[in-house]
């Protein structure tokens, strides 16, 4: 099966975005944790068994496959930018899936991010 270019740099992106959202609900699930001497081990216990936080650790282990066949055979310089699409996706998704604030601010950060994406990959 052959994957073009721009689906493996997609599919890594996608990847890597379920990765975030994957952590960030098993991090929702543990609660929030400080790492300290006398709860190191259970806190590493409950996050390495953690459903979502395994989920998350798969998905950007399949990522990193798919980027590094992508960075095979594209240049750095035109890939490395379309990893942006991923904190676009991540905010929006997180905003719909988890709801998070997402601020007119944000919302702008968010279309300067896409208009760079977009500069990029027409150059």
């Amino acid at each position: 099966m052959a994957f073009t270019n721009w689906t493996l740099i997609l599919g890594a992106v996608l990847l890597g975005t379920a990765a975030q959202l994957l952590l960030k609900a098993g991090t929702n699930a543990v609660g929030h944790f400080a790492f300290t001497g006398e709860n190191l081990l259970p806190v590493t216990w409950q996050l390495a068994t953690q459903p979502h936080i395994l989920g998350g650790v798969f998905a950007y282990g399949l990522s990193m496959v798919l980027w590094i066949m992508a960075l095979s055979r594209v240049e750095v310089s035109l890939a490395y930018p379309m990893v942006s699409i991923g904190y676009v996706l991540t905010a929006l998704a997180a905003w719909h899936l988890l709801g998070e604030h997402v601020s007119p601010m944000r919302l702008l950060g968010i279309g300067v991010i896409m208009l760079g994406v977009f500069i990029v990959a027409r150059s």
